[in-house]
């Protein structure tokens, strides 16, 4: 004949005490789950507003480090001509970045000729006259060569193509704000201007500036 021992004589009561232990460590860090948790419905207005990217918030945190890693590599602009005229993929390597077309950090002062649409020439000295330079003042900042001015911030960094579009124009529009807010640029021609900025290489012969830095004397 077998003998069924009863569960209680089975479990002693400080097996029955780490039981009672382990649910009660249990149910605290469920608990403290639930406290910490935040139910967001998927499709929702609080949803989209959190996944949803804002080119603005990214420029104004993107732009002083651009603008300091501009300042840290800018070359002179009459060495930056000297440079390209002597050996355009040499002075790409030493003083660009990015392939095929570069973006240059340089330095210059010059005088603010004609403009049009906040686009300025300018008249610097020590360039070869057949070099035209153009300073972008706003109030539109067109193109993506503060983004891709270090080479730090790549596609993969964003979602897709428009967000990585919209970062640039964010990144121009923090600029706009924190460099050319206090410049009355509907009355630069005829003054002297010290500008640090950046130019993409679509022609050795035609600089379009985007300024980090300007000051108008």
């Amino acid at each position: 004949m077998t003998t069924v021992t009863p569960l209680s004589n089975q479990v002693t009561p400080r097996a029955l005490k780490r039981v009672g232990i382990a649910l009660l460590v249990a149910l605290a860090v469920a608990a403290a789950i639930g406290l910490n948790t935040k139910v967001v419905k998927i499709g929702s207005a609080q949803d989209v507003a959190e996944q949803a990217f804002s080119p603005d918030k990214y420029g104004e945190k993107a732009f002083p480090e651009i603008q300091k890693n501009v300042e840290a590599r800018a070359v002179d602009a009459s060495t930056l001509a000297t440079a390209l005229a002597a050996d355009a993929n040499a002075a790409a390597t030493k003083y660009g970045v990015g392939n095929p077309m570069p973006v240059f950090s340089i330095t210059l002062t010059g005088v603010v000729g004609e403009g049009e649409l906040g686009v300025y020439q300018l008249n610097v000295a020590g360039l070869p006259d057949d070099i035209r330079v153009r300073l972008q003042t706003g109030p539109a900042i067109n193109g993506t060569d503060l983004r891709d001015a270090t080479g730090t911030i790549q596609f993969g960094d964003f979602k897709n193509q428009i967000e990585y579009q919209n970062a640039g124009s964010g990144i121009n529009r923090a600029m706009k704000k924190a460099v050319l807010g206090g410049i009355d640029n509907q009355h630069l021609t005829g003054k002297t201007v010290n500008v640090t900025g950046v130019f993409r290489l679509l022609n050795p012969k035609n600089w379009l500036v985007t300024p980090v830095r300007m000051t108008v004397q």
